[in-house]
């Protein structure tokens, strides 16, 4: 599984993400053919090697000869129809121009479809985010992951004139990441870098484990004190030969709860998102006996599962920490046995079938209506399933 990370110590731009997947080794030329079929005149693009303090990257240019028009999103939309783009490619330009327009219709008090795009509605913008959409599209990456993002401080002037840094869009459309500000005055995350980050990126921390394969770095233009780069690292997640990600693990200690509350708790975790929640009996100071309510999830479930923690039960704290976790693909499937129709879980790692796995709700409606102990029913259904050799772990489980 290819993995891409974005390591944006100095920020993010659209040029940088654009030159940062070329550095990766991208084809050059199929990403200008690509990029033609775009109905757009007036620019012209230049790919070239470049150093910024010492390190070599590449640097995209676009040079464009119109003087800001103010698009709006249908005509943006119209733009990226009227191409013969990839269906895929589109409908990811779409997606980002969208979810710009919802965050700069935020900020100005009127509708999406009302939004008249400045600078990010020029020729150069437009060619940054739909190009960008074009690399991801040759890249294709399993899962992208980025690091927390410089955005600089200070004023910036645009269109609206001068504003702080992060400019209002950007702060917008990094809601939800970890960002912080860091070396000499300016912006280092531009609207259109947010943009890409929220449009692309699933999850936002240190490296994922992996092996680094391809190393890339897009140069911004601007020369500053630290390198102006953003660092493209593409890996391939081997270590476990199987799928991995992030989770979030939450904790809440309880000694003073009505016991009969936990299982709606659990339910109402559950419903929002858990993926997985655990009570561990505890023993806290002064000897009380207590109950460890432990929550697994999603990292963007964090704060709305902590919430409801501190909400539902009487706790007045939830600690929380990051861990990887590695997993099985798992599915649901329907398989017909002599005891009747049974879902089971499999669990593979790439094409190798590690388990299969009745779902117990079936088993006890099996041994209900047929009037056999569960375990029967259990141990027969189990060993239809493994009789072909499907699953030699199934065999382990297995008791003739």
């Amino acid at each position: 599984m290819d993995v891409l990370y974005l390591d944006c110590f100095s920020g993010i731009s659209g040029d940088m993400f654009l030159g940062a997947l070329l550095d990766l080794g991208v084809d050059e030329r199929e990403f200008l053919t690509e990029l033609k079929k775009l109905p757009l005149s007036g620019y012209e693009i230049e790919i070239k090697k470049a150093v910024k303090k010492g390190i070599l990257g590449t640097a995209v240019y676009i040079n464009a000869h119109e003087h800001h028009p103010h698009r709006g999103l249908k005509e943006i939309y119209h733009i990226i129809d009227e191409s013969s783009l990839k269906p895929e490619v589109k409908q990811k330009s779409k997606e980002a121009f969208l979810k710009l327009a919802v965050a700069e219709g935020k900020i100005h008090g009127k509708a999406p479809e009302e939004i008249h795009f400045h600078e990010v509605g020029a020729v150069d913008s437009i060619v940054d985010i739909v190009g960008a959409c074009i690399l991801m599209d040759m890249l294709k990456p399993a899962k992208v992951a980025a690091s927390p993002v410089n955005v600089g401080c200070g004023t910036v002037e645009c269109a609206h004139g001068i504003l702080p840094v992060p400019a209002p869009a950007t702060m917008e459309l990094l809601k939800g990441v970890p960002v912080y500000s860091s070396g000499e005055e300016g912006e280092l995350t531009t609207p259109t870098g947010a943009l890409l980050l929220s449009v692309f990126a699933g999850e936002f921390g240190p490296m994922p484990r992996g092996i680094p394969e391809k190393i890339g770095y897009g140069l911004g233009k601007k020369d500053r004190e630290t390198p102006n780069v953003l660092r493209a690292v593409l890996l391939k997640a081997k270590e476990y030969d199987a799928e991995t990600d992030r989770v979030v693990v939450m904790e809440a200690n309880i000694d003073d709860m009505n016991p009969q509350l936990y299982g709606e708790i659990m339910e109402s975790l559950f419903e929002k998102g858990a993926l997985d929640v655990f009570l561990t009996p505890v023993i806290m100071k002064k000897s009380r006996p207590a109950v460890k309510l432990s929550c697994i999830a999603p990292p963007d479930k964090r704060r709305e599962l902590a919430e409801a923690i501190l909400k539902e039960t009487t706790t007045i704290g939830v600690r929380f920490y990051e861990a990887d976790r590695v997993k099985l693909e798992r599915k649901i499937e329907s398989r017909s046995t002599p005891l009747g129709e049974v879902r089971v879980k499999v669990s593979k790692r790439g094409d190798e079938i590690v388990r299969i796995t009745p779902e117990f709700d079936d088993i006890r409606e099996i041994s209900r209506r047929l009037g056999i102990p569960v375990l029967k029913a259990y141990q027969d259904v189990l060993g239809f399933l493994n009789k072909d050799n499907v699953n030699n772990a199934c065999k382990l489980c297995y008791n003739d």
